[in-house]
Parts: C-alpha cells; sequence; structure tokens
C-alpha cells in the first residue's frame, strides 16, 4: 500500500491493522561513468515495493535527497546539509507520529546519511522523554548491510564490487530500470581506492567517480539477484522490528 496513492480514509483503515510504515531513503548523487544519479533512491525505493508485495505494509514517499556533500564536484548532484537531513527525518517522524504512527522502519540506499539519520532518531527520542507518552520505535535499515549480499557480492565481482558506485548497487537499479542500462568502458577497469574528505578531494583522486570498483560488470540478472535477497532480508527484518525483537 503507497501512501501517497492512498486517501487518507484508507490510512485511517491501515492505523487499524497496523502502526508501522516504511520509508526508503536515498540520495541524488553521481555514481561514475553508467551509475544513475538516482541509484540510492531508486534501490530501496524498488525493495520497499518488493516488500509490499509480501504483507499489509505501507509504504511513504521515498526521500531523494541525503547527505552527499562529497559528491559536489560532479554534475548532477544535490546535497542536503546535515541539519537539514536530521531535521527533515524528524519532521517526517513527527508528522506520522501525530497519525498514530510508532514504527518508522527507513530503508536506506546512502551510507552518507547513516549519522543524519540515527541522529534525527535521537532526537525523536529525547523530544518524547520531555512529554509523557511512548516514544517511536525507529530502525535504519542499510539495504547493502546483509551477510547474502555481501557473500553474493564477493563471489560475482570480488574486490571489484568497490566502495562507490559498487557493481550491485548499480545492478539492481538496472534490475528497477532496465531502459536505463549505460553501456561505457572505463579505464582503467577496476577503479583505484582510497580516501576522501570533500568534494574536491575526491574528483581529483577518483576523477570518474568511482572508488575501488568496476561497475560494467553490472547485469539487471544480477540486479534481480540483489534485490531478491534484500527483500528476502528487510521483510523478515521488519516482521522481527514491528513485534520489538531488537536483534
Amino acid at each position: 500500500m503507497q501512501l501517497s496513492l492512498s486517501t487518507w480514509q484508507e490510512v485511517d483503515a491501515y492505523l487499524e491493522r497496523s502502526t508501522g510504515i516504511i520509508i526508503p531513503i536515498g540520495s541524488t548523487e553521481q555514481h561514475g561513468p553508467n551509475g544513475l544519479i538516482g541509484t540510492d533512491a531508486i534501490c530501496p525505493t524498488r525493495i520497499a515495493a518488493g516488500i509490499e508485495e509480501h504483507m499489509d505494509v505501507l509504504i511513504a514517499p521515498t526521500i531523494n535527497y541525503g547527505m552527499a556533500q562529497h559528491h559536489m564536484a560532479f554534475a548532477g548532484t544535490i546535497t542536503l546539509r546535515p541539519s537539514t537531513l536530521i531535521q527533515l527525518v524528524s519532521d517526517v517522524i513527527e508528522s506520522l507520529q501525530q497519525h498514530g504512527f510508532t514504527h518508522f522502519y527507513f530503508i536506506n540506499g546512502h551510507g552518507g546519511n547513516i549519522p543524519p539519520v540515527t541522529t534525527a532518531f535521537c532526537e525523536a527520542y529525547h523530544t518524547a522523554g520531555q512529554h509523557d507518552g511512548p516514544a517511536p520505535r525507529c530502525r535504519l535499515a542499510n539495504w547493502w548491510r546483509n551477510d547474502a549480499i555481501t557473500a553474493l557480492a564477493a563471489d560475482l565481482y570480488g574486490e571489484a564490487e568497490g566502495h562507490h558506485a559498487t557493481v550491485s548497487e548499480v545492478a539492481l537499479s538496472y534490475f528497477a530500470h532496465p531502459k536505463a542500462v549505460k553501456n561505457v568502458i572505463m579505464t582503467p577497469e577496476v577503479a583505484p581506492n582510497g580516501e576522501i574528505y570533500d568534494a574536491i578531494d575526491f574528483r581529483e583522486n577518483f576523477p570518474d567517480g568511482r572508488i575501488g570498483s568496476s561497475p560494467q560488470l553490472a547485469t539487471i540478472e544480477d540486479g534481480k539477484r540483489f534485490y531478491q535477497l534484500a527483500v528476502e532480508a528487510l521483510t523478515e527484518d521488519y516482521k522481527r522490528f514491528l513485534k520489538g525483537d531488537i536483534s
């Protein structure tokens, strides 16, 4: 059930069955020569839709922007300040709380979102502690941090999976949008590895936007496999979350 395609009466009826909601969150940022700028939002959006096929769940509109300052030397990237993202996530939680939602499950597609989003959770808990009533329950599920997905990526690509514009995320985005597949020759075939600190540093050290990856290996077929693993893992994790399992 998609929140944006529902009426308020349908949401009221849903709240009689469940007070949990899934909120995909990503980023709008460069993903190398063949990776889609929307990759980090596309992946959690598609995974959330897959979870919806397996259970009665409400899916909020995707938060398409994230904390992507370190990509700003590449055209098309849009970033939020960390403080803006913290406030945005806080406002989303607070708004939904007022309607009776209690469990907020964010499916995340971008590593840069982790500190701001978890800080927003802390803000929500702090605010709840100043008032009577239960605190919200929040979880950030980073779809790629899954043993089965990590194992499959290692088996398929080895070290060429990389750290940004990874083969797995590009493949999953291609599965979600097969008409957007890009065929690009890259040199070197596997990008170098290393640390980054800011946008200028990123562009100087990794001029095509990749870090340690060879995303030309991405295929729609592999993307489907990553998608299926993510849907299976996060469906079970969401069910545990609703039951109060902290594992």
